[in-house]
């Protein structure tokens, strides 16, 4: 029996956060927002729960007619070293540079979360935050890694999920925020709503 209580929309097409719900036995509808991102802070912590609510929004004012107990999601995740925001690299010659400064350290992966309960208009955001070790890594090694193609389109120009788990010496917060999603708030924040989840 299906005890779930709505439908999940994601406004994004990231296949990682597609599948991070789907491995809590979710579902979701896919409506990628077509806003154009505008970025108003150069603090993390803000830009992606900025960017996060102008996704949601955007995917939630086409679904103004649904009846049922629709959640949209709206997520964005960035990468931060001493406050400097790293999107995803434009090249390889910029991903090389985004991991010279990541390797040997540790940085900041922050993903902001906007959710809205489509039949009572209800509007939560919050953005976790972890903390990520990276080995030192000599050049050879990030060229390597670039030439994978895996950093191209993830933000700070790489995947934990992927090839670069070789260079995770580890990390503080939850793992799968750095993957794309906090699938565990956002499942604690339905379910503190009266959402029946499995």
């Amino acid at each position: 029996m299906n005890r779930i209580n709505g439908q999940i929309i994601l406004a994004s097409a990231s296949p990682r956060r597609k599948e991070l719900l789907h491995q809590v036995g979710l579902s979701p509808d896919i409506i990628p927002s077509q806003r154009e991102e505008k970025i108003i802070s150069r603090d993390p912590e803000q830009t992606v729960k900025e960017l996060s609510r102008q996704k949601a929004e955007d995917v939630a004012a086409l679904c103004t007619d649904r009846k049922d107990m629709s959640v949209v999601i709206g997520a964005d995740t960035v990468v931060a070293v001493d406050g400097r925001i790293l999107g995803k690299p434009g090249s390889e010659k910029e991903a090389l540079e985004m991991l010279e400064l990541l390797q040997g350290r540790e940085h900041q992966v922050y993903t902001g979360v906007t959710m809205i309960f489509v039949h009572s208009g209800e509007q939560i955001t919050f953005a976790e935050r972890t903390n990520v070790h990276v080995c030192a890594m000599n050049q050879e090694q990030r060229k390597a890694y670039v030439a994978t193609g895996e950093p191209m389109d993830k933000a700070g120009a790489y995947g934990i999920q992927g090839y670069f788990a070789v260079y995770i010496k580890g990390i503080e917060g939850d793992y799968n925020n750095v993957v794309g999603m906090p699938v565990g708030r956002v499942c604690r924040e339905l379910m503190a709503r009266g959402w029946k989840l499995f």
